[in-house]
């Protein structure tokens, strides 16, 4: 756990979990506290074990690379996430990340879990949290279907209601126009959408942000887009 009262920092991240050159953000979110980094990669539980293990193998080089203890969540499904010895691992963690796949999947699974109250009174305690890609956007209390849009969506983990999350923003924003107006209907003024682009993250919250890495957040309204480059901040006011 952290040595600092309160929360530890969040992480919001538009894609790049584990690759060398987040290294430096992961790096940042975990240092002062417990060199025990929890990793989840259950978003990518349906698109196979081998993609899954991949997650794995990826993040074990990363707490590698930093000099630290990996540590690996197999959650699958509920069953998994309603295990005590699995929530048990999350303690002491200095950093507890969950990875990128299929955000509805993520929250659906983790939602009102042993695992996930684990994560969160870590969090409170003074352990950093990261979600990249579908793990920044389970953070809110709606996730979207990407791949079903017409579907709608499902309820998010709720850690940050205020906001919402559209990761790879540079790359969806050329790819899928249409993107942000699903994403800003229903429309509710009180939350925050921001499209975060690859290999880059919104660090701190959960009101007061700032942007790190190689490229930029936008906060995104009925206006239009509002570009916030790497290094400055960026407020989203709590509901």
């Amino acid at each position: 756990m952290s040595e600092n009262e309160g929360p530890g920092p969040l992480a919001l991240v538009g894609s790049g979990e584990y690759l060398p050159q987040m290294a430096e953000i992961e790096g940042g979110l975990i240092a002062g506290r417990s060199p025990r980094y929890v990793q989840l990669a259950t978003a990518s539980v349906p698109d196979g074990p081998p993609v899954v293990e991949r997650w794995h193998n990826l993040g074990r080089a990363q707490a590698e690379r930093l000099g630290l203890e990996a540590v690996t969540l197999d959650v699958n499904d509920r069953h998994d996430a309603e295990d005590a010895s699995i929530a048990a691992q999350v303690e002491g963690a200095g950093l507890v990340y969950l990875s990128g796949g299929h955000p509805a999947y993520l929250a659906e699974t983790l939602r009102g879990t042993l695992v996930w109250d684990a994560i969160v009174a870590a969090w409170r305690a003074g352990s950093a949290l990261a979600g990249c890609s579908a793990g920044a956007m389970a953070f809110s209390s709606w996730v979207p279907s990407l791949r079903h849009p017409r579907e709608g969506g499902t309820e998010g983990l709720g850690l940050l209601p205020h906001l919402r999350v559209i990761p790879h923003f540079d790359a969806f924003a050329s790819r899928i126009p249409d993107m942000v107006t699903r994403f800003l209907l229903p429309h509710d003024p009180s939350i925050t959408v921001l499209g975060i682009d690859e290999e880059t993250a919104i660090v701190g919250g959960p009101s007061s942000w700032t942007v790190k890495g190689r490229s930029s957040a936008w906060r995104l309204s009925d206006d239009g887009r509002e570009q916030i480059v790497s290094g400055t901040s960026v407020t989203t006011p709590l509901n």
